[in-house]
């Protein structure tokens, strides 16, 4: 007995590919990671980035001669990543900047920053990274103040410089990123995430409506509990900003 095998409708065809399509954004979208509206939440994530900047430093992952030429600090604790055919990123975490206009005072208190990104290609697996992002020139600085950037096209980002030739590096980058990354992952990177500041958790931190600008301003804003040890180990460890 022979049996007919029945080629699939145009409308299974379109059945299959959007279900091809919903699997991979929907387990991107479970990865991404999601914040309560907690203060508690906002200062844990002060203390994680002490903890990763502390790591960093004495790892020499971050060499303190490339902290103590930069302006600001932007450190994103745990950014997940996740992919499969459609990739992204997310996370976020507080930037501090030297005080001054020449950037020679103490640092500042910190400042929420929301991280995003998202790319199209081959990508396998997940992971969460730890980033480091050392601002050096007064254009990023400056873009990072006035809102959401876009790593590559307001800013430029690069892997920062390590080991014996670090102290001499300058680069052309105005931003270098440094990582620590846990788990397996292929394909999207931070080049073109955007940076964007979160104003309700800078509001829960400090109890009012209030710019990066100001938190910048250290005459303002005094950092919270969970931001004073980070902001006395960039004071002990980058206290003097070097050219």
């Amino acid at each position: 007995m022979h049996t007919t095998q029945r080629n699939p409708s145009p409308w299974e065809l379109r059945k299959l590919t959007w279900k091809q399509l919903l699997l991979p954004l929907l387990l991107f979208a479970l990865a991404m990671p999601v914040w309560a509206d907690d203060k508690a939440k906002d200062e844990e994530t002060l203390k994680n980035a002490n903890t990763v900047l502390t790591d960093m430093l004495n790892g020499n992952t971050v060499p303190a001669d490339v902290l103590a030429r930069a302006n600001c600090i932007l450190i994103l604790p745990s950014v997940k990543k996740f992919g499969f055919g459609v990739g992204g990123s997310g996370g976020r975490g507080p930037m501090s900047c030297r005080g001054g206009m020449d950037f020679t005072g103490k640092w500042s208190a910190p400042a929420m920053y929301s991280l995003s990104g998202a790319s199209v290609g081959l990508q396998v697996g997940g992971s969460a990274t730890d980033y480091i992002l050392l601002i050096m020139s007064q254009k990023a600085v400056d873009a990072l103040l006035a809102g959401k950037i876009k790593l590559g096209n307001e800013a430029t980002a690069a892997a920062g410089p390590s080991g014996a030739t670090a102290a001499s590096t300058t680069g052309d980058a105005d931003i270098f990123t440094y990582a620590k990354s846990s788990g397996l992952f292929a394909g999207a990177s931070l080049g073109s995430a955007t940076l964007d500041p979160d104003l309700n958790a800078n509001k829960r931190l400090y109890g009012r409506d209030i710019s990066v600008k100001e938190i910048m301003d250290a005459s303002k804003v005094k950092p919270t509990p969970g931001g004073e040890p980070l902001v006395s180990l960039l004071d002990a460890k980058a206290g003097t900003h070097k050219k």
